[in-house]
């Protein structure tokens, strides 16, 4: 029996050959240095943000290279795969501005020429790389059960030898096709499985363009090819599928670092370029003074659907993602405060090459606090009401029903060369300006902090000379301070902080105490943004309403 007989008998029916799919892929027609990369996900669960991550940085080379970013789904452990898992993926990446230039589009949809992109769709390619390789006597059938392999595995330990199927242990390497032939037509199951041409006592060198040159032993692990069902493994389907769909640049977490020397030899068996590789560090979280890997099961902000959740921006997360991607950006950034992603050219040697990037979520809040001051009130106004319809029925049809008075809440200290920053994600908002809603202020049990001036009588005097004498609701801001100034001149606080600290035994106060009584008693806040701005769109009713309730 020669070879290819042999290659027939144990994978027949293939549709094409090898050479034939060599025709049908071509080289993509892309200007010299563009990034083909890829996602390549199983649809088994939920991304979380380290595969984020991963995107937002294959994204920006892929972008800015004018390159290709696809995704394909790597669905051949069927047991695992969940049901809309695909939609489930493509849905949460997309509310992070994750898109793909081909690839699956839903569960069941695909665009690209480079398809099928999901790989149990793909099992006749597999075969013919597969025979490729029975007919090169570089692969063969293992009828190899998982008992015999826990003895050889037993034995190993005991003899202190290397764990694995390689070398004298890959007894099945040595079966005459004659006698494999015999035991398959007696039903017996089995895989194919490569012949490892590697040696363990040799060291390849991978030139790794985050973290430089890795060496490491070659591969001499018979692996499987094509598992007892038909379907491939990932480590023989992706170089396959890596080749044929032309990808230039595999950019992944380094935890598939020490898979890097079987991928390598997968290329070189198939005849194929590999292509280059570039592995990510981890993102680490600080956890009482130790550096871990951020965690779904312990972290929340592990989790895309945090953000959701939380209102946080997801423009504001991918500023975020950018600082960790390249560690100057975070400097161009605070150069070019209103700059783009897009506009920043990311390097790989920029890349943290050791350990591993903290990920900080004060950080990542700071940043969204930076990013939501420099909205404008109509785009404010546009994103928590799209949070609120969500997540909290009562504030949307607040938002709803007082649309240009929110407005305003929102623009207090907004358009100026520093904006205030209270916001650091859409969650936080009703409770900073809640007090500003009468619908929310009236079902408020209010506990009020007047701070230095404590005394009920003096308290409800300064507000009652104040509404009584003082306030107009036409005065301009300076004029409206001045009014404060002349209001503790009477009774007996100092007009000037200044003075009050030089002789504060003349005063009382200052009148910045007095200034917090009328901003505790307007919001129950001692601090808020501008008590102008707040006391203005309030009004006087409201204002002597409130004043009223202080007693």
């Amino acid at each position: 029996m020669t070879n290819k007989e042999y290659a027939d008998f144990l994978l027949p029916n293939v549709k094409h050959t090898w050479q034939e799919y060599e025709e049908m892929y071509k080289e993509r027609n892309l200007k010299e240095g563009a990034i083909v990369t890829r996602y390549a996900p199983s649809p088994t669960g939920l991304p979380h943000m380290g595969n984020l991550f991963q995107c937002f940085v294959s994204k920006r080379f892929a972008r800015q290279t004018d390159g290709i970013f696809f995704i394909r789904i790597e669905d051949t452990d069927t047991q695992r795969t969940v049901e809309n898992g695909v939609s489930n993926i493509l849905n949460i990446l997309k509310d992070f501005d994750i898109s793909f230039d081909e690839g699956m589009i839903d569960d069941n949809n695909e665009v690209g020429n480079y398809g099928p992109y999901i790989q149990s769709k793909r099992k006749d390619i597999y075969w013919a790389y597969a025979k490729k390789l029975i007919e090169e006597d570089k692969a063969y059938p293992s009828f190899i059960t998982k008992e015999e392999l826990d003895e050889i595995r037993k034995e190993q330990e005991k003899s202190k030898q290397r764990l694995g199927y390689y070398g004298r242990w890959a007894k099945d390497r040595f079966i005459p096709k004659e006698e494999a032939v015999k035991r398959i037509n007696n039903g017996e199951k089995y895989v194919i499985r490569l012949k490892s041409p590697g040696d363990f006592y040799n060291t390849i060198t991978i030139n790794d363009l985050i973290k430089g040159k890795i060496e490491m032993p070659e591969n001499d692990i018979d692996e499987i090819i094509i598992k007892n069902d038909g379907l491939p493994t990932y480590h023989f389907a992706h170089a396959i599928d890596d080749h044929l769909m032309h990808t230039t640049h595999v950019i992944r977490g380094d935890e598939w670092i020490s898979s890097t020397n079987k991928h390598i030899q997968f290329f070189q068996v198939l005849g194929f370029k590999p292509p280059k590789y570039a592995h990510i560090a981890p993102l680490l979280k600080d956890d009482n003074g130790t550096k871990r890997k951020l965690s779904k099961r312990l972290d929340p902000e592990a989790g895309l659907i945090y953000y959701h959740n939380q209102g946080i921006p997801v423009e504001a997360v991918m500023l975020y993602l950018a600082t960790i991607a390249n560690s100057n950006f975070e400097e161009w950034l605070n150069c070019n405060p209103n700059g783009k992603i897009e506009d920043f050219k990311f390097e790989f040697k920029k890349m943290g090459s050791s350990g591993g990037a903290s990920y900080d979520i004060e950080k990542l809040l700071n940043i969204s606090k930076n990013y939501i001051s420099r909205l404008t009130k109509d785009e404010v106004y546009d994103n928590v009401l799209k949070y609120s319809k969500e997540f909290d029925k009562e504030f949307y049809d607040l938002l709803v029903k007082y649309e240009d008075y929110s407005k305003s809440i929102f623009n207090i200290e907004r358009e100026q060369k520093k904006p205030r920053k209270d916001y650091s994600k859409y969650s936080d908002i009703k409770t900073q300006v809640w007090y500003m809603y009468d619908e929310l202020w009236n079902k408020e049990n209010k506990k009020y902090d007047f701070q230095n001036i404590n005394d009920k009588e003096e308290i409800q005097n300064i507000l009652k000379v104040y509404i009584e004498e003082y306030y107009d609701e036409n005065d301009d801001k300076d004029t409206w301070f001045n009014k404060l100034k002349e209001l503790s001149d009477k009774l007996g606080y100092a007009s000037e902080v200044k003075e009050y600290k030089n002789n504060p035994e003349k005063y009382k106060g200052h009148v910045g105490d007095i200034s917090m009584v009328l901003r505790v008693a307007l919001t129950t806040k001692s601090m808020t943004p501008d008590l102008y701005e707040i006391m203005r769109l309030l009004g006087k009713d409201r204002i002597k309403d409130r004043f009223s309730q202080i007693n």
